[in-house]
């Protein structure tokens, strides 16, 4: 599996996005379409940017009892998104589920991946909010060995555990890994994070990139030098 940076499309309306994707006359990037969008504009918007040639990551994050979930993946399933995702938290049983709901009658179904711990949360965060005592990285361990249990193709992680992750659950075992920055860029509200070449070093598979490229004078020029610094 190749490598590709999937540009984060967290706008608000159709009309932003579709005057930021206007910009990429040339390559048609990966788009993450979060929850803002999705929300805002509902199931078309997927249709809308898939129709331009984009490579779709609908980024909904599913947590709910199995039932619940395998029924919504199923309805995900027929918008032909490369890519979804939940919380693995939700249990191997939600996990399974959401399996079955998403592969179609043919056998096909989109790349399955799981939230392990948000690139938002920290330690301290863990042990004060979720009363979690556990150290985060083998948290993060422990939700992407389940992922891979219920037959997940991967997890999204912060891109400092991309290759333990590898380690622990084999180099075929997806890693998609927001939390990307430029070395000389922002952070913003992300707690772990890394830029797009040390994400390469450490082996992550897709890296997800939203202000330091949207938010950007050039966005495309923005682009450009993420590819080349995680795929060239």
């Amino acid at each position: 599996m190749g490598k590709d940076v999937i540009i984060a499309c967290d706008f608000s309306s159709a009309n932003d996005v579709f005057a930021f994707l206007d910009k990429f006359t040339g390559r048609k990037p990966f788009v993450k379409i979060g929850m803002e969008l999705f929300y805002a504009e509902g199931p078309q918007i997927v249709r809308e940017i898939k129709k331009r040639g984009h490579k779709i990551f609908l980024d909904l994050k599913l947590h709910d009892i199995p039932n619940t979930v395998k029924k919504s993946m199923a309805v995900l399933s027929r918008l032909d998104v490369d890519m979804t995702n939940l919380h693995a938290s939700g249990t191997v049983r939600m996990m399974e589920a959401a399996i079955e709901g998403l592969t179609r009658p043919d056998g096909t179904r989109p790349i399955l991946i799981a939230v392990t711990q948000l690139t938002s949360t920290d330690q301290q965060s863990m042990k004060d909010d979720l009363l979690i005592d556990h150290p985060i990285d083998e948290v993060v361990m422990h939700y992407a060995h389940n992922a891979k249990k219920a037959g997940l193709d991967g997890v999204v992680c912060s891109p400092l555990e991309a290759g333990k992750v590898h380690e622990v659950c084999g180099k075929e075992f997806v890693t998609v890994t927001p939390g990307v920055r430029f070395a000389d860029g922002d952070v913003g509200d992300q707690k772990r994070v890394m830029t797009p070449e040390q994400a390469k070093l450490i082996g992550s598979d897709y890296i997800v990139v939203g202000r330091p490229i949207t938010a950007a004078e050039d966005p495309v020029a923005a682009y450009e030098r993420c590819v080349k610094e995680f795929v060239d």
